[in-house]
């Protein structure tokens, strides 16, 4: 009774006459509970000391080990118009099948014939650069006749100078004997007067030397005369082979202008002929992705565009597709504060959902139901959730991990060190971590760094 009241019942009834009470209250039970205090007691401290594995336990899925293995959603490159299905879901398809048919929804690529008529627009083009490549050819050949022509006209220009040069050397010649005769015409005309005035030689003499000395008067202006004119020829040679360059530089120069023109007409040809290969070629690709294929062998989980007629963008998800050939793996999150415990190659035993399994978090070697797993990837940057995902692949010297559908929920427990449990009971009290773990291997490299 709990003796509320001032009226205690325990006082005013004696209970020990009751057959119950007797049994209860009787001496020979203590005994016996005080025997089985001890022996608890006892199991108790021997239980305290008995060894215990530190794990860290994480929360996961099961996904594929390798990325191109998992579900993936197929798209496609083009916008489009759904026109014709080839599968429905569950259906097995092997790569390079066709899913579904897809036509154009952009004006630009409506006619059927887009692929055959930008064809015959290369071949046109490609005649054209033909064409240009002949006139280039021909202004080339139109070219070389008129730099020979120059060639040959300023030679004959250069031996006609150098004609003129010597005749003017020749009236050169002819002029200083000019002046030689009638500086001697004048000598004898003097003397002759002399003597005439003396008495020695007739009028007629002097008459004969004075028409003499005006003969060679006139044959010297005449030589000055040719001698002039011989220069003038040098000068009028002189200039006509600057004319002739002249002539053939502005001719040569037109024709470089052509051919250079020509010559981009072509390049310019070429550029638009690639232009149309590319073209070309898209167009042709672009016909191809008109047909929806699997990328690899798998099932057809969904269709994520479902009947005819519907229009789509470019990279719109159009079907889901789960790979038939996969490697199993699980994918978990661990604490930030649990990160360093974790290294690549350690031993993770794991529950799968929908598998059966007795765990002692502890005692890992008498669990059931668990298979064995080793951690292949440690992501290096804080996931969503607030955890660092751990990537954990079948352990060889295992079990075999069960037939289980990619997407199932998994259980892990990663092992550390062994503690008593007195000392895991204490860490869990008060809120440690578990024990700095570093695998074996690592500690016995360090040890011989050392």
């Amino acid at each position: 009774m709990l003796n509320i009241t001032h009226n205690k019942l325990n006082e005013k009834v004696d209970l020990s006459e009751y057959t119950a009470i007797q049994k209860v209250f009787h001496k020979r039970h203590y005994k016996y509970f005080n025997r089985f205090l001890k022996t608890f007691a006892v199991i108790a401290m021997v239980v305290m000391f008995v060894p215990w594995t530190q794990n860290i336990s994480g929360n996961g899925f099961l996904t594929t080990l390798k990325p191109d293995q998992r579900p993936q959603t197929i798209q496609s490159p083009i916008p489009g118009r759904i026109e014709k299905w080839y599968v429905k879901e569950g259906d097995f398809v092997k790569e390079g099948d066709t899913i579904l048919f897809i036509s154009e929804i952009k004006n630009e690529y409506f006619d059927p014939n887009l692929v055959e008529r930008t064809g015959q627009q290369i071949k046109a083009k490609s005649m054209s650069v033909s064409s240009y490549e002949g006139k280039v050819k021909a202004l080339e050949s139109q070219l070389f006749a008129i730099t020979n022509e120059r060639d040959l006209k300023l030679q004959q220009a250069r031996n006609k100078l150098l004609q003129s040069k010597l005749k003017v050397q020749s009236d050169s010649i002819d002029f200083e004997a000019a002046k030689t005769s009638i500086r001697i015409a004048e000598r004898q005309y003097n003397r002759t007067v002399q003597l005439e005035k003396e008495g020695l030689k007739a009028l007629t003499d002097v008459e004969e030397k004075r028409l003499k000395l005006q003969e060679t008067q006139a044959k010297l202006i005449s030589q000055e005369n040719k001698l002039l004119a011989s220069k003038n020829e040098v000068i009028n040679s002189k200039v006509e082979i600057n004319r002739v360059r002249a002539e053939y530089t502005d001719k040569i120069s037109k024709s470089q202008s052509d051919k250079y023109t020509a010559q981009s007409n072509q390049f310019d040809a070429q550029a638009q002929v690639t232009k149309l290969e590319n073209q070309y070629t898209n167009y042709e690709m672009r016909t191809n992705l008109h047909y929806i294929r699997a990328p690899q062998s798998g099932f057809i989980n969904r269709a994520l565009r479902s009947g005819v007629g519907e229009t789509f963008k470019e990279g719109d998800r159009l079907v889901n597709i789960m790979p038939s050939a996969y490697d199993l793996a699980v994918e978990t999150y661990v604490k930030p504060i649990d990160l360093p415990l974790i290294h690549i190659g350690e031993k993770v035993r794991i529950q799968f959902d929908g598998w059966p399994a007795i765990i002692f978090s502890g005692w890992p070697n008498a669990s059931y139901g668990t298979y064995g797993g080793e951690i292949v990837a440690i992501e290096t940057f804080i996931s969503d959730n607030g955890k660092y995902r751990v990537l954990i692949a079948p352990d060889p010297a295992d079990h075999e991990w069960p037939k289980i559908q990619v997407g199932s929920g998994a259980n892990t427990l990663a092992l550390l060190e062994d503690v008593p449990i007195w000392f895991e009971l204490w860490r869990q009290l008060n809120g440690f971590p578990p024990n700095y773990y570093q695998p074996y291997g690592q500690k016995t490299e360090k040890s011989k760094k050392k």
